[in-house]
């Protein structure tokens, strides 16, 4: 009966509710442009962004473009809030001579934001494997049928298929990530990194570029991690394999197409999530102050806090 209240008090639950927020507004802003991208990513014949966009309204109609949703939202809210929680604590852990009433240093951001990476494929990759077989299929079937129909036939190998090229995009991916966003809001707002007192719009460019500049430089691997998990043909024996096929068969333009729709996405999901996730914390923490942090009283401020609570 005073589980809600006792998890919401502590920083794990408001961190945990703010990083679900921000997952589930990062999913539905960007979903439509997702779907095209995957369509993109694996053929050739798909044509432009435009052209797939106009064929699915056309021919599956404008609920095609939100097929597959249910994973990712399913586990949103758990994901992001690992996410976050891990970074917390991982930028602080590789650079422990920061004392605690600083933010992190840039170096323990990068670092914290690979490890992060690393951990949280171990979820995402099954979920995006759902994903990418929905986004392709033209049937109406649900995530969990098609979860039940891939472990009767693969087992939980082929469930998991994809996962250790899922580690090698996200964990480079998130350290760009992290540190990009913590550097731009530094950038346009000094001093923030601190009082956490920038302004939406510092979250939502900060956001927007973090997600950019991590796409642009794993995309070449998110490319043949679609080709991986889409399955049903069984071309590809491997990682090697896909890009050795891949670059044979359709030349390396191949590894950078849908870079542009990815592009788009990914600044309106990350500045959304970035968004979402400060202001839900606020709300969540009405009591903040800039007071209380220059005094160094970090208990109302829910980074710190949790960050205090694991260093001890």
């Amino acid at each position: 009966m005073d589980f809600w209240p006792e998890f919401m008090a502590s920083s794990w639950g408001r961190e945990f509710v703010a990083g679900g927020f921000g997952g589930v507004a990062g999913i539905i802003s960007g979903y439509p442009l997702d779907t095209l991208r995957i369509r993109q990513q694996q053929s050739s014949k798909s044509g432009s962004a435009f052209t797939i966009l106009r064929r699915m309204l056309a021919v599956e109609g404008p609920a095609s473009l939100y097929r597959g949703m249910a994973a990712p939202l399913a586990s949103v809210t758990f994901q992001n809030a690992m996410v976050f929680q891990i970074y917390a604590i991982l930028s602080r852990s590789f650079d422990s001579s920061v004392p605690l009433e600083d933010p992190p240093s840039y170096r323990g951001v990068a670092l914290g934001g690979v490890g992060t990476g690393a951990v949280q494929s171990l979820l995402l990759s099954p979920v995006e494997l759902i994903k990418i077989r929905l986004q392709l299929q033209q049937s109406n079937s649900g995530p969990i049928s098609l979860a039940k129909t891939i472990l009767r036939r693969e087992g939980l190998k082929g469930i998991y298929k994809g996962l250790t090229i899922t580690v090698l995009r996200d964990a480079p991916a998130h350290g760009l990530y992290f540190w990009t966003y913590e550097y731009v809001r530094e950038m346009l707002h000094p001093g923030c990194r601190k009082s956490g007192e920038e302004t939406l719009s510092t979250m939502l460019v900060a956001g927007g570029l973090a997600g950019v500049s991590s796409w642009v430089v794993c995309y070449p691997l998110d490319v043949v991690k679609t080709r991986l998990q889409q399955g049903g043909h069984g071309s590809y024996e491997g990682i090697a394999d896909c890009f050795r096929k891949s670059i044979a068969q359709e030349g390396y333009g191949v590894l950078w197409r849908g870079l542009g729709t990815a592009v788009a996405r990914a600044f309106v999901v990350n500045g959304a999530i970035f968004a979402a996730y400060e202001v839900a914390l606020r709300c969540l923490f009405p009591q903040l102050t800039s007071a209380d942090v220059v005094s160094g009283d970090l208990s109302k401020n829910p980074k710190q806090d949790a960050l205090k609570i694991h260093k001890e």
